[in-house]
């Protein structure tokens, strides 16, 4: 990564691409969602098992993917109504992030088993 690669504002924070994406997908249950998402994990129910989300935050994050245009909220039943989360093109191109941060922690962040 370049240092010169976005201009500074002095006396201001760096104008910085990184930082708008984090103000998109930089909380930890988003991350997970997405994970879930790409897993082709869809519905409400599964996504909060797996992920381990408390409900309100859970659909509160939903909706923040669902306004940035990553996901779109799907009806799969009428009675009673039930919507599924499918991610859309931008939402499919963060998988080499997710894959990337996956493969870090793998490496850096996961305790590794010892065995005695």
């Amino acid at each position: 990564m370049s240092q010169d690669s976005e201009p500074t504002n002095p006396g201001a924070p760096r104008v910085c691409s990184i930082a708008d994406a984090l103000g998109v997908v930089g909380e930890r249950w988003t991350l997970l969602v997405l994970r879930e998402l790409g897993f082709g994990v869809h519905r409400f129910n599964d996504i909060q098992t797996n992920t381990g989300a408390p409900r309100e935050t859970l659909a509160l994050r939903l909706r923040k993917l669902e306004d940035a245009g990553l996901i779109e909220r799907r009806q799969y039943s009428e009675h009673p109504p039930r919507d599924e989360y499918l991610l859309t093109a931008a939402g499919k191109e963060i998988a080499p992030v997710l894959t990337a941060l996956r493969q870090w922690g793998e490496r850096h962040a996961t305790p590794q088993l010892r065995i005695s």
